[in-house]
């Protein structure tokens, strides 16, 4: 009985365990990044239940929480690993498997097989491309000017850019309906969707630059202030208003973009280059 009931003395009672508590810098990145999963989720709800205006709206309001979980991570200093790997798996469900869901649903499906396979590469192509960026977070070599930029387009960009179809679709530009507008002609508009979705997927596992935009708005001209607070109002009531039409022109610039965002890329890194080399030069005795 004494091996099962140890006598110890009054005061000495064994301590339970007690963990820390955690700081709530350290949840609220977190508690935001798992809204945007739940957004995301609930996109290919509405999805589903053929709510396509509602379905966009989801995958944006993902991709703007996205964007906050980690600036509010740095500006609070509660950047963590496990937020880290947690962003990386919200991101996969709501803009690699979401969108692509939701685009099953509005043509590809009409597709058959050749629609679900193009699902597929998609959401592969961006888990490839998280898991890329996952490591190249790592990496100590990288130089500073290349934080500006993402290699390839990131997930939530080509979540937001692959729902081009249904944004011209929203706006009636896309699949008109009237039994003279069937058959061959709809089909010719779901390939061309088809085809648009995997250059987007293509885009995501490329080592295409594209500005990132991290820096951004850390700081502004004391002149430019008002014009920002203008510009930013104007923006949002927009967005509110045409928000479908707001967002095909988002995704078209974004595009048209690319270009420009390649050639800063090759002249930062000419100037690296050049600095490296003229310093190798003057190092030589």
């Amino acid at each position: 009985m004494t091996e099962l009931f140890p006598p110890f003395e009054p005061g000495d009672e064994p301590k339970t365990r007690r963990f820390k508590p955690v700081p709530m810098r350290l949840l609220l990145p977190n508690l935001i990044t798992l809204l945007s999963l739940c957004s995301g989720l609930t996109g290919m709800r509405l999805a589903i239940e053929n709510k396509l205006e509602m379905a966009v709206a989801a995958i944006f309001v993902a991709a703007i929480l996205d964007g906050l979980d980690g600036r509010v991570a740095r500006m609070m200093k509660g950047t963590s690993r496990f937020g880290a790997e947690l962003d990386s798996l919200a991101d996969f469900i709501s803009f690699g498997v979401a969108p692509a869901v939701i685009l099953y649903f509005f043509s590809l499906h009409s597709l058959h097989s050749p629609g679900w396979i193009i699902v597929l590469l998609f959401a592969c192509a961006s888990a490839l491309r998280l898991a890329r960026f996952n490591v190249a977070i790592d990496d100590p070599g990288r130089p500073a000017w290349q934080k500006d930029f993402f290699v390839g387009m990131p997930a939530p960009a080509g979540a937001l850019t692959v729902l081009l179809p249904i944004y011209l679709h929203l706006i009636g530009l896309t699949h008109p309906q009237g039994a003279a507008l069937q058959g061959v002609l709809v089909q010719g508009t779901v390939g061309l969707e088809a085809l648009y979705i995997l250059f987007i997927a293509f885009m995501m596992i490329s080592r295409i630059p594209t500005y990132a935009g991290k820096t951004l708005g850390s700081r502004v001209p004391r002149s430019a202030v008002i014009p920002l607070f203008i510009i930013v109002v104007a923006f949002v009531a927009l967005l509110a208003t045409m928000m479908f039409e707001m967002l095909a022109f988002l995704t078209l610039a974004y595009l048209v973009c690319i270009p420009l965002m390649v050639r800063r890329y090759r002249q930062l890194a000419a100037e690296e280059a050049r600095l490296a080399a003229a310093g190798a030069d003057v190092s030589r005795p």
